[in-house]
């Protein structure tokens, strides 16, 4: 696997975990259950970057994929159908580390599948 691709993907899920652990105690001031699932993506994150690194392991990008992707419909979920326990007003669509997030999230699943593309060679 290329060594791009490797540190693409280390970088990228890391900044997504990274996002979500400095967004974590706003997200524990709105609802508790939400700062755990930031926590949760930090670490998460952090574990999935780890396995990238080593050596590309499926399980490392897989797991990124999962938080990735996750990341991205709870994005849209709670500025759309509204996430449970949270007032009805949605969240902002621009704040400027959500967009960052959701760049960073996107590239991470486009990186997934160039590393899927190139598995299958």
């Amino acid at each position: 696997m290329p060594r791009n691709l490797l540190r693409a993907g280390t970088i990228l899920i890391l900044a997504t975990g990274l996002i979500h652990v400095i967004e974590a105690p706003e997200s524990f001031e709105e609802i508790l259950y939400k700062g755990i699932l930031f926590c949760a993506n930090g670490l998460g994150a952090l574990i999935a970057a780890w396995g990238i690194h080593k050596g590309g392991e499926k399980w490392g990008w897989t797991l990124g994929l999962v938080i990735a992707a996750g990341s991205i419909v709870g994005y849209v979920a709670s500025r759309t159908v509204g996430l449970p326990g949270l007032p009805a007003e949605p969240d902002e669509w621009f704040e400027p580390l959500g967009m960052a997030s959701l760049i960073v999230e996107f590239l991470f699943v486009a990186a997934f599948m160039k590393m899927i593309t190139i598995g299958k060679k």
